[in-house]
């Protein structure tokens, strides 16, 4: 049950988006400027960072629904999306993307925790600095997020069929606060 009075019709951090619009817009812009670009890494390798760290911070909402979503860029492979989730070390996936996730759960642990050698990894793989920088944010941001969600004890759909239409109209609309108003898929 969430700690504060939010519309029981959204769940997650759409409530409490739709509960105060005023936050709900910087941090739907900020997912959108994150998330959605393709400068460097693929959306679909940004969700994969963004559902990475979900899961490091037990955050079920974030995990499962950016899961959903990177599951939607990647084609609909969800076995890949768990992989990452339970050992991405072992995932078939970019080293780069490797060096960049060990990054991205460096941050999780602590903003200190990145080393140089941790970036020069990351570069010898072919990360950028754009890369780089933009794990590390999405990293933190995520931290944000995940903690914002369950601090707040928002509610969680456990039905996990629910989480695909969504994810397939972040994917196709964007983030931004026009989807946390309104009661959709």
């Amino acid at each position: 049950m969430p700690h504060i009075q939010v519309n029981k019709d959204l769940p997650g951090i759409r409530s409490l988006m739709a509960f105060s619009p005023r936050t709900a817009e910087p941090m739907g812009a900020l997912a959108e400027a994150l998330l959605r670009s393709s400068d460097g890494m693929t959306p679909g390798e940004r969700e994969l960072i963004a559902t990475y760290v979900s899961y490091l911070n037990d955050c079920f909402y974030c995990h499962h629904s950016h899961g959903e979503l990177a599951c939607y860029y990647l084609g609909g492979d969800r076995e890949l999306v768990d992989q990452v989730r339970k050992d991405y070390t072992s995932a078939p996936i970019s080293a780069k993307l490797k060096a960049l996730l060990n990054i991205a759960g460096k941050v999780q642990k602590g903003g200190k925790q990145v080393t140089p050698a941790d970036v020069e990894n990351a570069r010898s793989q072919g990360a950028t600095d754009k890369d780089i920088h933009d794990a590390v944010l999405i990293a933190a941001a995520f931290c944000m997020f995940n903690r914002y969600v369950d601090g707040l004890a928002s509610e969680a759909p456990t039905d996990l069929s629910s989480y695909g239409p969504r994810a397939r109209q972040v994917a196709e609309k964007g983030y931004g606060s026009h989807i946390y108003a309104n009661q959709q898929p």
